[in-house]
């Protein structure tokens, strides 16, 4: 069954989108004319009636879209070895200090040392799939890794190698 969504004009004030869970609770998102957001919770007696709110600001209903929408992206690459005996997926984030920040991902040798493949790069918000070896690496980047558990953890320690 696919995902149910509502939409309810809500006369001189705006409109109401809600998603309705399979267990019937109702989460939704009021957009106001003057450009106000509340993230609300509904009652499950009266689906009229508020039970939770938060109020959010555009950029932060932005931000928590974005949110929503890397976590389904990331779901989507833990699933890649899924199933597969003996293979993982990792999400490394690159340290602060690592010697690899502001050099190409091919600097690493990472597949030719360990094995693991570098699926793709979660930047910010942003998602790099399937990142060319020239890809400059950047402080803070997770790198979304498949591979064995040794090549994985093998990885994880070059990728900690500090600039000291």
């Amino acid at each position: 069954m696919g995902v149910r969504v509502e939409r309810t004009d809500l006369a001189g004030i705006g409109f109401r989108d809600d998603v309705i869970t399979k267990d019937g609770a109702r989460i939704g998102v009021l957009t106001y004319r003057e450009g106000g957001r509340e993230v609300a919770i509904f009652s499950e007696d009266d689906p009229d009636a508020i039970a939770a709110r938060v109020t959010v600001t555009a950029a932060e209903a932005d931000a928590l879209s974005e949110l929503l929408g890397q976590a389904k992206t990331l779901d989507f690459l833990n699933g890649v070895g899924g199933g597969v005996a003996g293979v993982y997926t990792e999400h490394l984030t690159l340290a602060a200090d690592s010697r690899f920040i502001d050099h190409e991902l091919g600097l690493t040798k990472a597949r030719t040392k360990t094995g693991v493949s570098i699926v793709a790069i979660v930047r910010g918000t942003d998602v790099i799939p399937s990142p060319e070896p020239s890809e400059v690496l950047l402080s803070d980047d997770i790198l979304v890794a498949v591979g064995t558990r040794k090549g994985l953890d093998a990885l994880a320690a070059i990728l900690s190698d500090s600039r000291a």
